[in-house]
């Protein structure tokens, strides 16, 4: 069995007045891609967030690589080696795409071989390089959000809904970008709606209702079981067919 790099166990975060994570108990093995998933609001991005330090956890417990890392800063959980792309990508629209690169490279420059690695599997940021980010598409933009958190190696990538309204080819893209991470032996944190995506992607999976972890195991599984799939997701992976 492979070793476990992040460990959440009886988080709890509160947003304001709203007990939003309510005892997440979480186990992401080392080298694999996990997939969150569950109903909106059932707490995926929440969980994601306080993982990166944006949201405190009022109580429990969160390690990465045996560091406990619930509570610290956010630049310092980064520098541990997780990144995060989130949602809302988190671009700086009025900054080049090569800016956004350069910004996102902690150790200085991006390395070019690097650079031509994410090239082959997002060539638009290439022909876009010099172009405003905020110029680009809604599914180039996803490419720079993501090839922002992956260029430099990072232990862990914590991914929030990367195929939201993104046309079917720029997914094909992702996930063979997301293959060869897991190659590389990058570990994934993923959450996603699209159950297809998902299934072809997850060496595991855990399912979030209401604030908790209320199923783990293999993808395999439960992309195998439409029963399954219904009464944890209300809607099983043949009726997307």
């Amino acid at each position: 069995m492979a070793a476990l790099l992040l460990v959440l166990s009886g988080v709890h975060t509160h947003v304001g007045q709203y007990h939003i994570l309510q005892g997440v108990d979480l186990t992401v093995p080392e080298g694999e891609l996990t997939v969150l998933l569950g109903r909106n609001g059932a707490g995926k991005t929440t969980t994601l967030r306080t993982v990166m330090g944006l949201w405190r956890p009022s109580r429990g417990t969160i390690t990465f690589a045996g560091r406990p890392v619930g509570g610290l800063e956010t630049p310092d959980i980064a520098r541990a080696g997780i990144a995060y792309v989130p949602e809302s990508m988190g671009i700086f629209a009025d900054l080049t795409v090569r800016e956004n690169m350069i910004l996102a490279a902690r150790e200085g420059p991006p390395d070019p071989r690097r650079l031509d690695w994410i090239f082959g599997f997002f060539p638009a940021l290439r022909t876009f390089w010099d172009f405003p980010a905020g110029v680009l598409s809604g599914g180039q933009k996803q490419m720079l959000s993501i090839a922002r958190a992956i260029v430099e190696p990072r232990r862990l990538i914590l991914v929030d809904e990367p195929t939201k309204g993104i046309a079917p080819a720029i997914i094909e893209s992702m996930i063979g970008a997301f293959r060869e991470l897991k190659r590389g032996g990058t570990t994934i944190l993923l959450v996603e709606q699209n159950f297809r995506f998902a299934a072809s992607l997850g060496d595991g999976v855990a399912v979030m209702d209401d604030g908790r972890i209320v199923h783990a195991g293999r993808m395999a599984d439960l992309a195998a079981d439409p029963a399954l799939q219904t009464r944890l997701l209300g809607l099983s992976l043949e009726a997307h067919q």
